[in-house]
């Protein structure tokens, strides 16, 4: 898992996830990352750009949901040329811990 200092922004907000770049899965990943998996290159159908590190908002590709927040593990230009392997690390998703939490509190 990766360190990441920066505070990630819950998957109710998004008005907030709007502003940080996204790559949308194919309906096949979205119960990985919904179950906490990390990204990997063959479900993402699209991107935007994005550098190692960011902050990056994971979308499913037929309905446009927010599924995940995580952190880039490499940047948007190495992710068009990978055919195989993680881009980003699940930090928060649907259903986890925090999403929980905030349902309970709502």
């Amino acid at each position: 898992m990766v360190k990441h200092s920066n505070v990630l922004p819950l998957l109710t907000n998004e008005d907030v996830l709007k502003s940080f770049p996204s790559v949308s899965v194919d309906m096949g990943a979205v119960k990985f990352v919904c179950n906490g998996a990390k990204v990997m290159r063959p479900g993402i159908v699209q991107m935007d750009e994005f550098k190692k590190d960011d902050i990056v908002v994971v979308k499913d590709n037929t309905h446009g949901k927010y599924l995940a927040v995580g952190v880039a593990l490499v940047d948007s230009k190495e992710t068009q040329t990978m055919r195989k392997g993680p881009v980003i690390d699940n930090m928060h998703y649907i259903s986890d811990k925090f999403w929980e939490a905030y349902k309970e509190n709502k």
